[in-house]
């Protein structure tokens, strides 16, 4: 692992990145984006506890004030320390598990799914946003990305790091790719949805590292363009949202 990617293990890498987000403001209005799906996907969940995982710089709590907050390191933003390969949950008691960008860093996912089937209620829900393997997301992630992302991977991660592990392309290899073996191993789940989006917005924010190409207040438009032209997406979409539902 090279010194860049230590960076990423770093709590205050994170604690940076919060600040970054209320700096650049189309990066902001992403994230709004993006938590506004997580709310309108969690009408009809059944009572019990709302989880994030992964929360790092985010403020999904702003947008769903009892939500628990988390990440796999202590950060000043976050309500606890968990990892998703074994949660301090007990059994049927979370309504819904948030990723934003968390489910392809995560080493042993058929681990992590077994905990998430055991600590969603029945009718809980799995709701998350991760990249998608389209070609144009791959040409980006492959060339542009210090992220990895290998569409032939398996379902685990060997690198060492927390935040440095990677493989953007592991929500589609499980999901689209393995369907038949995800639904074998996991018969209580579901999958209600996956839907490519976002093929520009992200790359228009620049991220946390480049500057935004364009001005936050300009966001809308882009926004407008992308759904009027959904229908690209599978071919085109940078990131899908991913609904799975105990049953």
């Amino acid at each position: 692992m090279n010194s860049k990617n230590k960076d990423l293990d770093d709590p205050n890498t994170t604690v940076e990145r919060i600040k970054i987000i209320e700096k650049k403001k189309y990066l902001k209005y992403l994230y709004n984006d993006f938590y506004a799906i997580f709310k309108k996907e969690s009408k009809k969940l059944p009572s019990g506890k709302l989880l994030e995982l992964g929360s790092g710089a985010g403020f999904l709590k702003k947008i769903i004030p009892e939500v628990i907050t988390s990440d796999v390191m202590k950060l000043p933003n976050c309500d606890m320390v968990v990892s998703a390969e074994k949660m301090p949950f007990k059994n049927n008691t979370l309504s819904a598990i948030y990723m934003l960008n968390v489910f392809h860093h995560i080493k042993n996912s058929k681990k992590a799914l077994s905990e998430f089937q055991r600590c969603l209620k029945k009718g809980g829900k799995v709701i998350m946003i991760e990249p998608h393997n389209s070609p144009w997301s791959k040409f980006i992630n492959k060339n542009f990305h210090h992220e990895g992302f290998d569409p032939s991977g398996g379902w685990k991660i060997k690198d060492e790091g927390e935040l440095s592990a990677a493989n953007g392309a592991l929500p589609w290899i499980i999901f689209i790719r393995d369907r038949k073996e995800f639904s074998r191993l996991f018969p209580n789940f579901k999958i209600q949805n996956y839907k490519p989006h976002t093929p520009l917005s992200y790359l228009f924010s620049g991220g946390f590292k480049a500057p935004s190409i364009i001005p936050g207040i300009i966001f809308p438009i882009i926004r407008r363009i992308e759904n009027e032209f959904s229908y690209i997406n599978d071919k085109f979409g940078m990131f899908t949202t991913i609904v799975i539902a105990k049953t």
